[in-house]
């Protein structure tokens, strides 16, 4: 690691009061020189005061979900090296150097702790499940550069935070995260680290259904916002297929009886078919549209990577 660096630890944390104090000592540990940040999210046990007589620089943001305090944190903290890293102690703080060296010797902008479980309890089968078809959805659409793309421990070029939007709430932080960074075509790596089994008294935080759904609602918005001729084409050629076989119903009657009998199945064919080009000039528009937002968005990357 390099000496002239800058490393600020951060630890975003609701009611973590069992595991918080553990963590900031592994961590001052394994990254001596780093600063450590816990931001308290509407903690209602003593993680604050926890966090803070373990020696670390506490804040707090009233906004509640983990998306909130990432937005936070990365527009307070300034630093060349962000390590990310949830505060329920499942995650292993002597890679923390490794994760940094390779972020260091490689030029990257982040380099993803792909999580290995220490046994089987540590990472349940529903939450595996539920990351591998979320990832392998977001690689097909958007670069298969990622095999843990939820993830909650990472680490971060001051380029990337400072150029990072954050417009999550909740836990669909990470999928934003992956996706800025495919979208950006940034220089990403991966490392496998220990992944262990929360304290037996800390309860976890991620509802499998429900943030599984507001994760999946997250990919299908940044469909749309990235890939607007994508999603917008596929609903013109979805109504467009449907506009054509209402058509035909239409169109074959008439060729048997001479008379269009079915005004209501006509006017729905045609109202498909005008939907269909609607949604894919839309999307043609918003493409074009999406370009230069990425532009400027490269922009402000580069930008937030120079040297002042």
């Amino acid at each position: 690691m390099s000496n002239n660096s800058t490393v600020a630890v951060l630890i975003p944390c609701h009611n973590e009061a069992i595991t918080i104090e553990k963590v900031i000592r592994d961590f001052r540990i394994y990254i001596p020189k780093a600063q450590i940040f816990v931001y308290d999210n509407t903690s209602t046990d003593r993680t604050a005061d926890i966090a803070l007589s373990a020696g670390a620089i506490v804040r707090s943001e009233p906004l509640k979900g983990k998306g909130n305090v990432v937005r936070r944190m990365f527009a307070d903290i300034d630093a060349d090296i962000y390590v990310l890293v949830d505060g329920d102690d499942t995650y292993d703080a002597s890679s923390a150097p490794r994760l940094i060296d390779f972020l260091i010797d490689e030029h990257l902008d982040m380099v993803n702790a792909v999580r290995v479980a220490t046994n089987v309890s540590a990472y349940r089968p529903g939450h595996r499940f539920g990351n591998a078809a979320l990832t392998y959805l977001v690689a097909s659409i958007f670069g298969r550069r990622t095999k843990d793309m939820l993830s909650g421990y990472r680490i971060f070029s001051r380029r990337f935070v400072k150029s990072f939007p954050a417009m999550s709430a909740g836990f669909e932080i990470e999928t934003e995260l992956t996706v800025h960074a495919l979208e950006l075509k940034a220089p990403i790596g991966e490392i496998p680290t220990p992944y262990r089994e929360r304290p037996e008294d800390s309860a976890s935080k991620l509802h499998t259904f429900r943030d599984g759904a507001r994760i999946l609602k997250m990919i299908l918005h940044l469909v749309k916002e990235e890939r607007p001729l994508q999603f917008f084409g596929s609903t013109a050629l979805i109504t467009l297929g449907l506009g054509l076989v209402s058509g035909w119903i239409v169109i074959s009657n008439y060729l048997d009886t001479g008379q269009v009998a079915r005004f209501p199945t006509a006017i729905l064919a045609t109202g498909l078919v005008i939907t269909s080009f609607l949604s894919l000039f839309t999307g043609l528009i918003l493409d074009t549209v999406t370009k230069s937002r990425q532009e400027i968005k490269r922009l402000a990357y580069l930008a937030a990577g120079q040297k002042t």
